[in-house]
C-alpha cells in the first residue's frame, strides 16, 4: 500500500534522550538545545513597529448597527506600539503594579489587545478573565474570586453587557474602564482616553525595568474541581515558551504567519500560545468572532472562506464542523488550503472519522495532506510542552518534549505521570503557597496529573502518547482499575459522528457506565424536525437504536469489566462552562460532569432511566 503524500513540514526535534532515576522514574529531554530568547516580549513588539510599520498586527470584523459584522478593522505594528506605550503611560500615571493589576473583563478584541500590550510594556500584569464568569454565571462566584485573589487597582469591561457583574462585584472605589457603554449608578472611564494619554520616557524606564522575572499576566485555571487558581505567568515563561515553539515547529517562521482565532486569551491556548505567536514572530492575527457551536460555527467557516491561514489551531469539535462543511464547501477548501502549512488541534482528542475527512477534502482539493500537529501542555507549562515528531499522527499522540524542557517519567497507581521542569514553567500560583508547594515534586518538577506511555516501546524517538488523567482513574466495586482517558478515545471513536463526548461512571460500583453527550447530528438521525426538543430527539427509536448499535460493538472488542460498557445514557443538557464541566476551549472535566449529574449517575447504575442502552447478549 502507497503511503499517503503530506505536504512538506520540517520538525525541530527528531532525537531525545532518556536517563533512568531511581526505580521507578525516568527522565527525558531533546537532545536539541534551547536557544537564546528575548527578556520580554515587548521587544519582539518593538522589533517589528521598526521593521515592517504598516503590516497588520491584528484585524476585527466591525460590528454593524444592525448587530451583523462587516469589513474587518486592521491594526499595524506602528499603530499597536504606539498606542500600547500611551496606555502604559496612562497605567503608570495611576500607580499600578503587581499587586494592583489590571483585570479584562471582555471577549478577544483589538482594545483587549492593546490593553494587554500596555501593560506588558508598563510591567503592570493583566488577569484576563473568562467571559462567561461575568455573561454567564448567575451568582458571579467565580467573578469574585478572582477579584479578591488579585485585588485589581483597574477594572476593564468592553461594554454594557458586563455592567450587571460589574455592579455586583466591583467596589464603588474601583476605576472601571470601558470602551462603550455605562455602569448605572457609577463612573466610567473612556478607553479612548487611556489611548489618548501622551507618553513621556518614563515608558521606556519603566519597559527597560522589566526583565525574566516581571509578571506578564496571572491565568486562572479552570476551576472545575476546586476555585480556580492564579497561574503566575512571567516574561520568562512566556519568551521561553515561543522560543520552544519555534524551535519545534520552524514552520513558524518559515512563512509569513498568519491566524484567524476564535481561541479565548483568557485560556492559555489562545492567550499565550496564538497571541504569543503573533507577537513573536510579527504575523498577523485575524480575530475569528465565530466558535464551534451551532449558533457562532458559520462566522469561523465565513472567516474561512475570506481568510487563508499559514498554520490553524482549534480544538477538536471545531475541526469536526470544518471538516463536515469543506465536503461540499468548495471555497472554505479552496480558501483555507491554499497557503496552509500545518493544522494543530489540542483540548480533548480528535476522533479517527474527522482525521480521515479532513485528509479526504485536502487530497481532493490539493492532492496531499496537511499535517494535524498536536501535543500536550497546560495553563502552567506556557502552555506548550510536548510535540509531535512526525506527520503519520494517530489520534492519542504527544510526541516528544520541547528544547530546554525536562520530563520526569513516574511511576503512580499503575500508569506513569509525566511531570515538567524548565523555562517555561510558571514559578507557582499567586497568593496561594500550600497550592504552589503541593504542585512540585523533591526535584522541582511540576506535578501534571496526566498518564503518559510510549508511543513505541523499542523507538523512544517517537515519543509519548496520551494515557488519561490518573486523578481521573477510578476502582470498581471490585477494585479493578478503570483507565478513562483510553476507554474514553474509544467510545468517541466508535460513536462518531454522533458524539461529543463521554463521561465513565461507576466509581465504587460493579460496572462502567457512560454519560453521552452527543453531537447534534443525532438531529438528522431522529427524523424529527429541527425544532424538536432535544429530549425527545435523543429517545426517538431511531437515535436509541444507533446507540445500542455502538454498545454492542463496544461490548464485542471489550476484554474484562474494567472496559466494557455496561449501560449508557444519552445527555440532553449540554455541558456548562458556569458549573465548570466544560472548559473555555471546550474539553470535558469528567469530575465536575460527575459531581454536578450525581442524580443522573445514581439513576443510571440503578436502573430508573426511560432510555438506557445496554449491550445485547
Amino acid at each position: 500500500m502507497t503511503a499517503p503524500k503530506f505536504r512538506p513540514l520540517k520538525f525541530g526535534v527528531t532525537r531525545v534522550s532518556v536517563r533512568d532515576g531511581v526505580p521507578g522514574t525516568r527522565y527525558l529531554q531533546a537532545d536539541q538545545a534551547l536557544q537564546a530568547f528575548p527578556e520580554r516580549l515587548t521587544d519582539r513588539l518593538q522589533h517589528w513597529a521598526q521593521v515592517k510599520p504598516e503590516q497588520t498586527f491584528m484585524a476585527r470584523r466591525i460590528q454593524q448597527t444592525d448587530g451583523t459584522l462587516g469589513d474587518w478593522r486592521h491594526i499595524t505594528y506602528a499603530q499597536a506600539w504606539q498606542t500600547a506605550r500611551s496606555i502604559a503611560q496612562s497605567l503608570l500615571d495611576r500607580g499600578l503594579n503587581a499587586e494592583r493589576p489590571v483585570v479584562i473583563l471582555s471577549e478577544n478584541s483589538l482594545e483587549h489587545a492593546l490593553l494587554a500590550l500596555g501593560c506588558l510594556v508598563a510591567g503592570v500584569p493583566f488577569v484576563p478573565t473568562s467571559p462567561p464568569y461575568s455573561l454567564v454565571s448567575m451568582d458571579f462566584d467565580k467573578l469574585k474570586h478572582v477579584l479578591r485573589t488579585v485585588t485589581p487597582g483597574l477594572v476593564f469591561a468592553s461594554d454594557a453587557r458586563y455592567a450587571k457583574a460589574i455592579a455586583a462585584t466591583v467596589a464603588d472605589d474601583m476605576e472601571v474602564v470601558m470602551c462603550e457603554g455605562q455602569v448605572p449608578g457609577r463612573t466610567v472611564t473612556a478607553f479612548d482616553s487611556l489611548c489618548a494619554t501622551l507618553a513621556t520616557p518614563a515608558v521606556d524606564a519603566a519597559m527597560a525595568a522589566t526583565g525574566p522575572d516581571t509578571i506578564a499576566k496571572f491565568l486562572f485555571t479552570s476551576g472545575s474541581t476546586k476555585l480556580p487558581k492564579a497561574v503566575i505567568n512571567t516574561q520568562r515563561l512566556w519568551c521561553a515558551n515561543q522560543q520552544q515553539m519555534a524551535q519545534s515547529m520552524p514552520v513558524l517562521a518559515e512563512h509569513e504567519l498568519v491566524l484567524v482565532d476564535w481561541l479565548p486569551w483568557n485560556h492559555t491556548f489562545g492567550g499565550n500560545h496564538n497571541f504569543g505567536m503573533t507577537v513573536f514572530h510579527g504575523g498577523t492575527l485575524y480575530i475569528d468572532d465565530g466558535k464551534p457551536t451551532p449558533t457562532l460555527m458559520h462566522e469561523t467557516l465565513r472567516n474561512l472562506r475570506e481568510i487563508a491561514p499559514t498554520v490553524y489551531f482549534n480544538v477538536p469539535t471545531g475541526f469536526e464542523a470544518i471538516a463536515h462543511a469543506m465536503k461540499t464547501d468548495d471555497q472554505l477548501r479552496k480558501t483555507l488550503l491554499s497557503r496552509m502549512q500545518m493544522f494543530f488541534y489540542a483540548g480533548a482528542a480528535l476522533a479517527q472519522p474527522i482525521w480521515d475527512s479532513l485528509y479526504e477534502s485536502q487530497e481532493r482539493e490539493i492532492g496531499e495532506r496537511i499535517v494535524m500537529g498536536t501535543g500536550l501542555g497546560m495553563t502552567e507549562s506556557g502552555p506548550f510542552g510536548i510535540f509531535v515528531t512526525n506527520p503519520f499522527v494517530q489520534a492519542g499522540d504527544l510526541g516528544v518534549p520541547t528544547p530546554g524542557l525536562e520530563l520526569k517519567l513516574v511511576d503512580s497507581q499503575g500508569k506513569t505521570e509525566v511531570r515538567y521542569r524548565g523555562p517555561n514553567i510558571t514559578p507557582g500560583y499567586w497568593r496561594n503557597p500550600e497550592e504552589t508547594a503541593g504542585a512540585f515534586d523533591e526535584e522541582g518538577f511540576f506535578k501534571t496529573g496526566d498518564a503518559v506511555q510510549w508511543i513505541d516501546d523499542a523507538n523512544v524517538h517517537l515519543g509519548l502518547r496520551f494515557d488519561g488523567r490518573i486523578a481521573e482513574d477510578f476502582k470498581l466495586a471490585t477494585g479493578t482499575f478503570v483507565s478513562v482517558g483510553p476507554l474514553r478515545g474509544k467510545i468517541i471513536a466508535a460513536g462518531a459522528p454522533y458524539i461529543q463526548d463521554a463521561v465513565l461512571t461507576g466509581i465504587n460500583m460493579k460496572e462502567v457506565g457512560a454519560m453521552i453527550f452527543p453531537t447534534l447530528a443525532v438531529r438528522a438521525l431522529s427524523g424529527l424536525g429541527a425544532n424538536a426538543p432535544m429530549s425527545d430527539v435523543l429517545a426517538s427509536a431511531p437515535v436509541l437504536a444507533k446507540f445500542q448499535d455502538i454498545v454492542n460493538t463496544l461490548a464485542q472488542t471489550a476484554t474484562g469489566s474494567a472496559n466494557r460498557i455496561a449501560r449508557l445514557c444519552l445527555l440532553s443538557e449540554p455541558p456548562t462552562i458556569d458549573k465548570g464541566e466544560v472548559t473555555d476551549k471546550g474539553s470535558i472535566n469528567q469530575r465536575s460532569v460527575l459531581a454536578h449529574r450525581a442524580d443522573t449517575v445514581a439513576a443510571l447504575h440503578a436502573d430508573k432511566l426511560q432510555d438506557i442502552v445496554k449491550p445485547q447478549t
